[in-house]
Parts: C-alpha cells; structure tokens; sequence
C-alpha cells in the first residue's frame, strides 16, 4: 500500500509529496481535512508506528487551547483526539507497504525519500 496522509493546504505536506513525486509512484492522497480518517485507518497507522501518541502533534493549537499539555494522556486520549480533530494528527503520514514515516521531520524525510528511491516497483 502506498498512502499519504497530509493536509492538501500545508505547505510542508505539499513539498513532501513533490519532493517524493507521489502522484507519479502511484501513491493514494487524502486530504484529512475533506476526508476523515477513519477508526480503522488510525488504527492500521499505529500498529506501524508503535502507538497513538507517535501520531499524535504537539503542536495543535487547540492542543495549547485545550491545556492538554497539563494532562496525563492515554493511548485512547491520544486515539480519540485525533478522531475528533484532524489537526491533532502529525503530517503527512505516508505508508509504503509496511513500513510508516511520521511529520515532517529532516531525518524522517529523508528516510522516506531513501525508501521511495529503492522502492523497485518503480
């Protein structure tokens, strides 16, 4: 499978996904804000990523707004957050095969780009 999970808005998601050329490799795009994700997705992202919380982003607004930061939270805090609220998932999120690559971070991108390079069905 070769998914991207981002905001169709976000400048970084939009710079990840023509830095790895993912229309041309023949990855699937959804736009979190116009298509939820769903129970079932989030849930297939965790068991690659580990947990709730590696998918979740700090840096939210209404993460500050909702004093969360103050707050012990749960995996199933972290799992109904970002049910409830898109903006509360780290972006993008790509998929390719089994393998996950979480945010927007330099070394998380260039694993990515690393992993879409030597992907030998293209």
């Amino acid at each position: 499978m070769k998914r991207i999970y981002c905001l169709s808005t976000c400048d970084k998601c939009q710079a990840i996904i023509k830095t790895i050329d993912a229309k041309k490799k023949g990855f699937a795009l959804q736009d979190i804000k116009t298509e939820k994700i769903t129970s079932a997705q989030l849930d297939d992202m965790k068991e690659l990523a580990g947990s709730y919380e590696a998918l979740f982003s700090r840096r939210a607004l209404l993460y500050r707004e909702r004093g969360l930061a103050a707050k012990k939270l749960a995996e199933n805090d972290f799992r109904d957050l970002i049910l409830e609220e898109y903006t509360f998932l780290k972006r993008p999120v790509v998929i390719l095969d089994r393998k996950i690559f979480v945010g927007s971070e330099k070394k998380t991108v260039e694993d990515l780009l690393n992993d879409v390079t030597h992907d030998v069905r293209h």
